[in-house]
């Protein structure tokens, strides 16, 4: 499927936020991108600019295409819950994003790398589908042979993140996805209502 391969740091200035992680270059110019971009007198934004602004957000953050979000969200108004949140836990609950939340890759374009070259197992089994949905209880670990890659522990020795929903042991390089995270537990900054009221158009 088709991936965002532009500039990170141009979309990150877009947003105000560095949603690609750590990014050096946005630090420097975390303003919007353009030849008015650090002009403070830019127009005000509509009702409907928000709402996509905010939705591309969360699209870019966790590397969904319009389509594959747009199906994600019917599944999330059809479930019980808040339909917001509930698109927001879906989107944690893939299984790129569970392997970068447990540091087996520094970004999340990286753990679909991983995933899609077979590096990684649920359960025990070779999972290749980074849309993977998890389950609670689920066991996401390294394949056998994949364990000395050199980019894997790179990314372990410099992970700090601990999340409460999931686990992980350094020693049999094994994670378990505990919990659907509450939205308190998500970590972006994303207003899943303007979302909400976006696609409810």
């Amino acid at each position: 499927m088709a991936r965002y391969t532009g500039p990170k740091t141009k979309i990150a200035r877009k947003f105000g936020q560095a949603i690609f992680g750590d990014d050096k270059a946005f630090e420097k110019r975390n303003y919007p991108p353009g030849q008015h971009g650090n002009n403070r007198r830019r127009g005000k934004k509509s009702e409907y600019a928000i709402q996509l602004m905010e939705k591309q957000k969360a699209k870019y953050t966790y590397g969904i295409l319009e389509k594959q979000f747009r199906n994600m969200f019917k599944r999330a108004t059809a479930a019980q819950g808040i339909t917001g949140e509930v698109l927001l836990q879906l989107c944690e609950s893939r299984l790129d994003n569970v392997v970068y939340r447990m540091g087996i890759a520094p970004t999340r374009s990286g753990a679909r790398q991983l995933v899609s070259h077979r590096h990684i197992t649920v359960n025990g089994e070779k999972v290749n589908i980074p849309s993977y949905q998890l389950k609670a209880g689920d066991v996401v670990g390294v394949r056998e042979k994949s364990k000395s890659l050199e980019t894997i522990q790179n990314s372990l020795s410099n992970s700090s993140n601990v999340f409460e929903w999931i686990t992980w042991n350094n020693g049999s390089m094994e994670g378990t996805y505990v919990s659907v995270p509450a939205r308190i537990q998500i970590p972006e900054q994303i207003n899943e209502q303007f979302i909400v009221e976006l696609y409810s158009k």
